[in-house]
């Protein structure tokens, strides 16, 4: 891989932290307890990430050559809920981005927790053992904790002192850049992995895309079917879609022997996803779930 590649893949975590930390100063975090207490919301998001999406997620498999490689790769991405740029998009698709940042840690045990059993279940004993914590916790803490703490402070600082208000203003205007520039650092450093793996991945690319389509809709029946408002219908539609693929890369590469060819399937769904996502960011307030 070139090492201009190289030295942007090793600065993906720290541009989403910045990404995340600027997104978090913009919400009013001392409202986060009232989001926490939307139990539709919750019921709607547990069922569409833990029950629908698995189902689509298997139904989509049997595309798919019955090779380990391929399916380890496609299962570990599809059935693991983001817990980190989805807020982004969410807030950029006129969805509840409080709402969505409240939910990431129940998200992430759940996720946890399930994982294995959802190997075990599609895969059989073997595959269930490869889920590593560390990954998922390193990314929540790095990712998600760290950034909204350090926007918590900002924000009860500009309560109190000026400098903090100048702060918390001048954090205004980096969202739009560090998406923008989050988006180029995943895409060019990752595009490079590709052509060693290109028979496979060409297999998987059809299967991501029909996934992408498919869940916007389901979700919009389970937000019908739960009596979601619009926003957080959007939400919900953003967090059935959006996958944890930066977060489980390193579990791909953790594996012996097979580690490079899923971490190229994962590779390729987070290409799909970021360019369904601008499309998304459109769709979804515009057509699929507009204001009333």
């Amino acid at each position: 891989m070139p090492r201009s590649a190289e030295s942007l893949e090793s600065i993906i975590s720290i541009v989403i932290a910045l990404l995340l930390y600027s997104m978090f100063s913009q919400i009013p975090l001392t409202s986060l307890k009232e989001s926490l207490g939307d139990k539709k919301f919750l019921k709607a998001l547990l069922t569409t990430n833990f029950i629908m999406v698995p189902i689509v997620v298997w139904l989509l498999a049997r595309f798919l050559p019955q090779t380990p490689e391929l399916l380890i790769g496609f299962y570990l991405v599809l059935l693991t809920p983001c817990i980190d740029y989805v807020i982004v998009f969410t807030a950029l698709g006129k969805g509840d981005e409080r709402l969505m940042l409240a939910s990431t840690p129940i998200l992430l045990v759940i996720q946890l927790l399930l994982l294995p059993f959802y190997l075990w279940m599609f895969m059989g004993r073997d595959a269930a053992g490869i889920v590593d914590p560390s990954p998922f916790l390193q990314a929540f803490f790095g990712l998600i904790f760290i950034p909204l703490i350090t926007a918590v402070c900002f924000q009860l600082a500009a309560k109190r002192y000026r400098i903090g208000a100048k702060i918390l203003n001048g954090s205004a205007w980096l969202p739009v850049p560090f998406m923008a520039f989050t988006l180029f650092a995943v895409a060019a450093s990752q595009l490079p992995k590709l052509p060693a793996y290109a028979d496979d991945v060409v297999k998987v690319i059809p299967l991501y895309v029909a996934f992408m389509i498919i869940m916007p809709f389901l979700s919009k029946f389970a937000a019908n079917w739960f009596k979601l408002d619009t926003k957080s219908g959007r939400t919900l539609i953003f967090s059935s879609s959006t996958r944890n693929s930066l977060v489980v890369l390193p579990l791909a590469f953790s594996l012996p022997e097979i580690g490079s060819m899923v971490a190229a399937v994962i590779i390729t769904q987070t290409i799909v996803e970021l360019l369904s996502e601008l499309i998304y960011i459109r769709f979804v307030p515009r057509v699929l779930l507009r204001d009333e």
